[in-house]
């Protein structure tokens, strides 16, 4: 739900209910991953999907039933249907669990406050039990950095283990289901929480301000970063040239350096170098390949790689910190153009990401790649 959190605030504000469904668990090809929602109004309007299109039909009719009589929690599994393969199910081959809700914003107080931070950006987190006794499904509790974990599930301790698990997805910036077991003690019967997070976007740091910047910059915006353009050069770096970035004048390394000290990086940071200069490229290199960022790229041909290579062995770094090094930038997709190029850098970002192989599908690769089939987290107790 929290995805589409800005086209929701307004139905919030002026007290409209609307019902819910919430994808809580995927198996084999399914298209859609846990968090994602399609919201019914009262009127039959419907926001996002679940399925891509083979299953939402049903779901909206479901959620109208719901908005129209019984409001409890419920929840809905669908499959592709050897039988029938028109029927409702998804063709595609795989399964997916939803659970539906109704919400009535003027007896939720927390859900206002949790839309307005997801939309504004602010990092929140919301967990639901989708699994678990009736008297418990849909309850939920709100999660938000350096504050007292919001709501209750109704039991204490079960708040207590359920939100420390809460905020740990939060802080790691993951959506997926927590399991809660009877063995620890916190509840009678086995739970599953669904922990939807929204944080602030990931980065993208552009060094050089060059036309690849700027067709990358209009890429990683699109992908949904936040992306800066760097050059110690002022005539190049401007905003007019990159109307996709922030654009900022400064010798890269040192900028890079004052960004890892304000915290403004992690684990989600990309960082493309596409300078060609020594000078800048070198200490820039240096110091990101010593940081804990996503993903590191240098452009250049494979011989200015390896003298590269070179000089930054020379400059003290180790194979591993080498290894961490994308260059020649890219996939080979072939590119010529700035905009082909900057496809292909993209793509390997995203590959690198979900960890993708870069293969056609067409070759029998798993087409969600590296997606756990229950959409489970990795930790969980």
């Amino acid at each position: 739900m929290l995805e589409l959190a800005a086209q929701l605030l307004g139905r919030t504000r002026s007290r409209t209910p609307f019902a819910v469904a919430t994808v809580t668990s995927v198996a084999g090809s399914a298209p859609r991953q846990p968090g994602s929602s399609l919201v019914v109004n009262a009127d039959g309007t419907v926001l996002g999907n679940v399925s891509g299109g083979c299953v939402d039909a049903a779901v909206h009719e479901a959620c109208q039933r719901m908005l129209a009589g019984d409001h409890r929690p419920r929840a809905l599994r669908f499959g592709y249907s050897d039988a029938d393969a028109l029927g409702v199910g998804l063709t595609c081959g795989g399964t997916i669990e939803l659970l539906l809700r109704h919400h009535d914003p003027a007896t939720e107080p927390w859900l206002e406050t949790a839309l307005a931070d997801a939309a504004s950006g602010h990092a929140v987190a919301v967990a639901t039990i989708v699994r678990g006794p009736d008297t418990r499904l849909g309850r939920t509790i709100v999660a938000r950095p350096g504050r007292p974990v919001a709501g209750t599930l109704g039991d204490e301790l079960l708040d207590q283990v359920a939100g420390a698990q809460t905020t740990g997805a939060l802080h790691a910036g993951r959506t997926g289901t927590i399991e809660l077991g009877v063995a620890d003690s916190c509840c009678r019967e086995p739970m599953t929480l669904l922990v939807e997070t929204s944080a602030p976007p990931p980065r993208m740091l552009l060094f050089g301000a060059i036309d690849h910047a700027a067709a990358l910059a209009r890429l990683g915006s699109f992908l949904g970063y936040r992306v800066t353009v760097c050059d110690a050069r002022a005539t190049f770096a401007t905003p007019e040239r990159f109307p996709d970035a922030e654009v900022v004048v400064e010798w890269p390394h040192r900028y890079l350096g004052s960004q890892a000290e304000a915290g403004l990086l992690d684990r989600r940071t990309v960082v493309c170098v596409l300078t060609h200069d020594p000078k800048f490229d070198l200490p820039l290199l240096t110091s990101a390949l010593r940081m804990p960022v996503a993903y590191v790229g240098a452009m250049g041909s494979r011989r200015t790689h390896e003298e590269r290579l070179n000089r930054l062995r020379e400059a003290g770094l180790t194979s591993d910190e080498l290894d961490r090094l994308h260059s020649p930038i890219g996939l080979d997709l072939g590119a010529r153009t700035p905009q082909e190029t900057a496809l292909s850098i993209a793509a390997e970002i995203v590959a690198h990401r979900h960890g993708g192989s870069g293969a056609p599908l067409s070759t029998g690769v798993p087409i969600h790649h590296g997606v756990p089939s229950s959409g489970a987290l990795a930790h969980s107790i």
